[in-house]
């Protein structure tokens, strides 16, 4: 899973959380604000480091497919945040900013000896340009961004939690199903799950054979999910159809 790292725990990092969270990434927080950087205000983070910036990039670490959002509270942070950043592998930076804030922080490091094509990689000012003006409607410009610069890249997913329950598996797809190959969901003995293999009542129904298959012990092993506009029990009106394989873990 794709870490969504946080520079700043202001209100546009808090909408974004929230809507990181629901696209799968695995959201990271950094400040040095206690108040901005708690487990009350971000729960749905996987981590939160309340110290300075640089202390917090470094506990975090970065891999080439981690997504930086800067979004700290001044442009001095901005600068130290991509200072560090861009010293190390990334899938994607982005930083918040008016283009006369953004055009400084990037000749003040250029001066330091960055190339321009490495801040040329940066999105700054970062979002898809929705016009939107709130914090809400700014964190899904970011979020679009993100979006799509997973997908260019391509997503991988995480490895399921080594849990008990039914970790289901899509094995084939055809058509236009949501999820691929390799998407898995592990569905848990209370009916609380993690992962997604697309979402919606193909989802829903899954869940619920998962559940049969733990109680009782015995079933099929391999389902087969239409999909398709016929597909009426399901009430799905999207095409294509997923193969999944169940597998019991106790």
């Amino acid at each position: 899973m794709e870490r969504l790292i946080l520079c700043g725990g202001g209100h546009v990092s808090l909408a974004l959380a929230q809507i990181g969270a629901l696209l799968d990434f695995e959201v990271v927080v950094l400040d040095d604000r206690s108040e901005f950087a708690s487990r009350e205000r971000f729960p749905m983070a996987r981590e939160i480091y309340c110290m300075p910036f640089d202390r917090g990039l470094e506990a975090a670490g970065h891999t080439e497919r981690d997504f930086f959002a800067i979004l700290t509270r001044g442009h001095a942070y901005d600068k130290e945040c991509l200072a560090r950043i861009l010293r190390g592998p990334w899938a994607y930076v982005g930083m918040i900013g008016s283009r006369a804030k953004v055009a400084a922080v990037m000749a003040a490091l250029e001066a330091e000896g960055f190339s321009q094509e490495e801040l040329s990689r940066v999105h700054s000012p970062i979002g898809l340009k929705l016009g939107g003006q709130t914090p809400a409607e700014i964190a899904v410009s970011i979020a679009a961004e993100l979006v799509a610069e997973r997908a260019r890249l391509g997503a991988e997913p995480a490895p399921p939690p080594a849990e008990r329950g039914v970790l289901l598996t899509i094995t084939k797809k055809s058509g236009s199903a949501p999820r691929g190959p390799g998407a898995w969901m592990l569905v848990r003995p209370d009916g609380t799950a993690a992962g997604t293999i697309g979402g919606g009542a193909v989802e829903h129904q899954a869940k619920l054979d998962a559940l049969a298959l733990w109680n009782t012990g015995g079933g099929e092993r391999w389902r087969t999910y239409d999909l398709s506009p016929t597909a009426a029990a399901l009430g799905m009106v999207c095409g294509g159809k997923i193969e999944v394989e169940f597998e019991v873990r106790r």
